[in-house]
């Protein structure tokens, strides 16, 4: 595998090899002999935490690599390596709490009508996790990432399929989670990176392999969703494909704030070059002068915006020939052209695309399908009827965004306001108001996950219940008490907070 540098287009330098079939093997082999070791939770807390402290001390090496590999920039990537960080030690916290093992326990109730056994329920990790990292971002989605972090909270160990956008990245911080796993007395095959498509495909098809988690395109997701479905024995298989993150502005709001939310617009949907998943990717907008207004600055804010670079040339031409096919569709307006930067022709400018509702037919799937990069679609209503037109015809996303005006805000009646909100929770698992998407806060209360093609299930992939997707339940029947795991006993020698009778 050869590392690139998206600003030039050339090779840096030749990482490793790709993975043969035996050398997955080997991988999964190794992390499922790993598994035993993880049962502690005390010492899978001191292993995520030495991993941060190990991320944050190789810092200013994985930085720079990741920034030559992605052209995200110093300030970006300096940034994701914080989140990764601090997402390594909530973990930490989240195994320490012991909440996630859901502890629930019904004594023996012979009065009851069936009578009831004594019962004991929790958690317990399912086993071998896959990962796959994401291109977008090279740190918080992929080695150390979200899902692996959730994972080894889990009590799971983890092979991660790296993207090849950043194999050196990769490389780097999977030496630092192995050598803390090795520092906390766990085995360095507790996590291992694998390199190239084809080890992409025997990972989801090894059958040590428990579950798998997924962050990418829905081509690509799918195919490993439907492999991991037609395994003779079929696996959870968490993926989240794609996302248009549609916006709607009510009239009342383009009349109240229509600059700011049109300078807002813009900057959501060109950070990262436009390469978040949450990248704002449709707008409804009303029509009129104050739906005008708003594109109109809007426009002069993409024109403003400095040429960027996409994370490779696969994206970048995917990138430009899908904005000039949308573009080229009938009754689509191009207030602001994308196009290649005019010193860099490696580098690509922001677009809008306006086109009105009442026009939008068949012929106009493409612009309800997300476009990587930043450029976004503006669709004129007229009325109500439109905007539940146009969100009838959407799949699902991560997020779906309402901008209302001051007086709707303070509307408790169930006015148009609600009812729009109530039209959006149906198409998204992350519901703003007056905000923009981009920028997923890692807390426990975070969701990042929507209906499909969003993700794959109804898990999240950020936040404390991302551990979930890595567990099931086992309940205990009438077990003696000495028989019983520590969580279930009835002293609760480890002190979990458990649901009891």
């Amino acid at each position: 595998m050869w590392s690139v540098d998206p600003r030039t287009g050339k090779r840096r330098e030749r990482v490793t090899d790709e993975a043969t079939p035996a050398t997955v093997d080997a991988a999964v082999r190794a992390a499922h002999e790993a598994l035993p070791a993880l049962a502690e939770r005390t010492r899978r807390a001191a292993f995520l935490r030495e991993a941060a402290t190990r991320l944050e001390a190789g810092g200013e090496d994985i930085i720079r690599v990741a920034d030559e590999e992605s052209a995200l920039g110093i300030p970006r990537i300096t940034g994701e390596l914080g989140r990764t960080t601090a997402q390594l030690r909530a973990f930490a916290d989240e195994i320490e709490d012991g909440g996630y093992l859901g502890v629930i326990i019904d004594h023996a109730d012979p009065s009851l009508t069936p009578p009831r056994p004594d019962l004991r329920r929790y958690k317990v990790p399912l086993g071998v996790v896959a990962v796959y990292a994401a291109s977008n971002f090279p740190l918080a989605f992929s080695v150390p990432g979200g899902d692996t972090a959730s994972a080894l909270a889990a009590g799971c160990p983890v092979v991660v399929k790296a993207h090849p956008d950043h194999p050196a990245t990769s490389e780097l911080c999977a030496a630092a989670l192995r050598a803390a796993a090795v520092a906390t007395g766990l085995p360095e095959d507790t996590v291992s990176v694998v390199h190239g498509f084809e080890a992409g495909v025997e990972l989801v098809k090894h059958p040590l392999v428990a579950a798998a988690g997924f962050t990418g395109s829905v081509r690509g997701g799918r195919a490993l969703y439907d492999a991991a479905a037609a395994r003779p024995r079929p696996i959870p298989f968490h993926g989240e494909l794609g996302s248009l993150n549609p916006v709607v502005v009510t009239p009342a709001a383009a009349a109240e704030r229509a600059e700011e939310i049109g300078t807002g617009l813009g900057g959501s949907m060109t950070l990262g070059t436009g390469q978040f998943c949450v990248k704002p990717g449709l707008v409804l907008v009303p029509e009129g002068d104050d739906g005008d207004r708003m594109l109109g600055v809007l426009a002069d804010s993409l024109r403003a915006t400095a040429p960027g670079y996409l994370l490779d040339d696969r994206m970048r031409d995917a990138y430009l020939s899908g904005v000039a096919a949308r573009g080229a569709l009938d009754k689509v307006e191009v207030p602001v052209a994308a196009g290649v930067g005019d010193e860099d022709p490696r580098s690509v400018r922001p677009g809008l695309l306006t086109v009105s509702a009442r026009e939008l037919d068949g012929k106009h799937e493409l612009l309800l399908e997300e476009c990587f990069g930043p450029v976004t679609v503006a669709v004129r209503y007229g009325g109500e009827e439109d905007v539940d037109a146009v969100l009838g015809r959407l799949a699902g996303s991560l997020t779906a965004t309402l901008h209302v005006a001051s007086s709707e805000a303070q509307d408790g009646t169930g006015g148009a306001a609600a009812a729009l909100l109530s039209r959006l929770t149906l198409l998204a698992g992350r519901v703003l108001v007056n905000g923009w998407p981009t920028g997923v806060a890692v807390a426990p209360a975070q969701h990042h996950g929507g209906p499909y093609p969003a993700t794959t299930s109804t898990s999240t992939s950020v936040g404390a219940t991302a551990v979930e997707r890595w567990l099931r339940p086992v309940a205990y029947q009438d077990t003696p008490e000495p028989l019983l795991p520590p969580e279930l006993r009835d002293a609760n020698p480890l002190g979990l907070p458990r649901r009891v009778d």
